[in-house]
């Protein structure tokens, strides 16, 4: 049986590409026991786990080349991907194959499309404490709850989230560079110094159209439309990811696609909860959990003042990243709502971005105040401005473009 799935895995990860290497494989702690990869559908969950397992392969083949020298043994298989949309698990549980896969001396198996099992999380707790020194690494959907709705690993899985390419990782694909990653606080301290140093190798306003357009999702790699592939990717968040996960009713998929369709013609925007609810026919409180749903499904940004979260109605909605803004032919997109979404979904995944008070446009961290323009217009700036069309800046002029090298 083993053999079966071991073949597959040899499969997979001979075939799958890896053009760069990904930023979260250098931040996650691969000593931890559960590990859990979130992220959007189509940010490259997969093909990040199938990296890995090659990474793996070629560690122990090195490790038992010097094994098989010192003692003539056959080496062990210790680590293995496995798809839980392979049929077997219909009849065999997590907790039988891990245990097979340890006998026969297994140490991590990583684990995709885990949600289709019923009661991972229970069976993932029993593998974490029967097999003391076995590793785990799952994907996960961004509309699962694993803390909140899965106390049995709660306390004992680590998470980190797979966004989709930043920009400097879009420019490294693109040029074949190595280009770093720079702290929030850096680009805000040293951003003149650090952008003259980057344009010195690259001209960025030169990748920054495209990358906005089509370069956050794998995708763009194969050689497909990329604008039909992205269209499957956002029908399976809204049919898998929200209709499965948050087992909504069938019949309210047309109901979804309305709304995310309204998002994609007004966004960015402010909220009106009465006349959505209208032109999709559901109650006020429907229809902000299904923005909601929207939002955990990575289709969308949420902008709340400071204090302020779920289920408040939040002052501004931004498509998640601006390949979703791209997809709709019926508006001309302007720049500054491109900046803005650009802005939001740089910083988002590692930072909060709240609206406040005060004349800024947004706040990070709840103490870095920021404005977001499309040019420089040479007055004063009296706050950190980002701005979409400089290469290299100067004092509170900050070129926008700086945020897409903060992974």
């Amino acid at each position: 049986m083993l053999e079966a799935f071991f073949k597959i895995h040899d499969y997979l990860i001979d075939r799958v590409q890896t053009p760069i290497r990904r930023q979260l494989m250098d931040e996650i702690d691969w000593d931890d026991r559960l590990i859990a990869i979130k992220g959007g559908r189509g940010v490259g969950k997969t093909d990040f786990l199938l990296a890995h397992a090659k990474e793996l392969r070629e560690k122990e083949l090195i490790e038992d080349s010097q094994h098989r020298l010192r003692r003539g043994t056959k080496p062990k298989r210790r680590s293995l991907y496995v798809n839980f949309n392979n049929f077997y698990f219909t009849e065999h549980s997590l907790v039988e194959f891990a245990r097979d896969f340890y006998k026969a001396g297994g140490r991590t198996l990583l684990l995709d499309q885990m949600f289709k099992y019923p009661n991972w999380s229970r069976e993932l707790r029993r593998c974490h404490d029967r097999f003391q020194d076995m590793h785990i690494i799952f994907t996960a959907s961004p509309v699962m709850r694993l803390v909140e709705d899965n106390k049995d690993i709660s306390s004992i899985v680590k998470m980190y989230n797979l966004r989709g390419f930043s920009f400097r990782e879009y420019i490294n694909l693109q040029t074949g560079l190595n280009l770093p990653v720079y702290t929030l606080e850096q680009v805000l301290h040293n951003h003149a110094s650090i952008s003259r140093e980057l344009c010195d190798k690259i001209h960025p306003l030169k990748y920054l159209r495209d990358y906005m357009e089509h370069g956050y999702y794998p995708a763009y790699l194969e050689a497909t439309n990329f604008e039909e592939a992205l269209t499957r990717t956002m029908n399976m968040m809204l049919e898998v990811d929200v209709l499965m996960i948050k087992q909504i009713d069938v019949a309210c998929i047309p109901k979804l696609r309305k709304l995310l369709y309204i998002m994609l013609k007004e966004t960015p925007c402010a909220l009106n909860i009465s006349n959505i609810s209208d032109e999709i026919e559901l109650s006020r409180a429907t229809t902000m959990n299904y923005i909601k749903y929207l939002k955990d499904a990575r289709l969308l940004n949420l902008l709340y003042m400071q204090g302020k979260q779920f289920p408040s109605k939040p002052l501004k909605v931004y498509m998640q990243n601006t390949n979703l803004a791209h997809m709709i032919i019926t508006r001309e997109l302007d720049d500054q709502a491109l900046y803005e979404t650009f802005f939001y979904m740089c910083l988002h995944g590692a930072h909060k971005v709240n609206a406040t008070e005060r004349s800024a446009m947004f706040v990070v961290d709840n103490k870095y105040y920021f404005d977001v323009r499309c040019e420089d217009d040479q007055r004063d700036l009296i706050r950190p401005t980002m701005i979409g069309t400089i290469e290299t800046g100067l004092g509170n002029a900050i070129p926008l473009w700086l945020l897409g090298f903060l992974y």
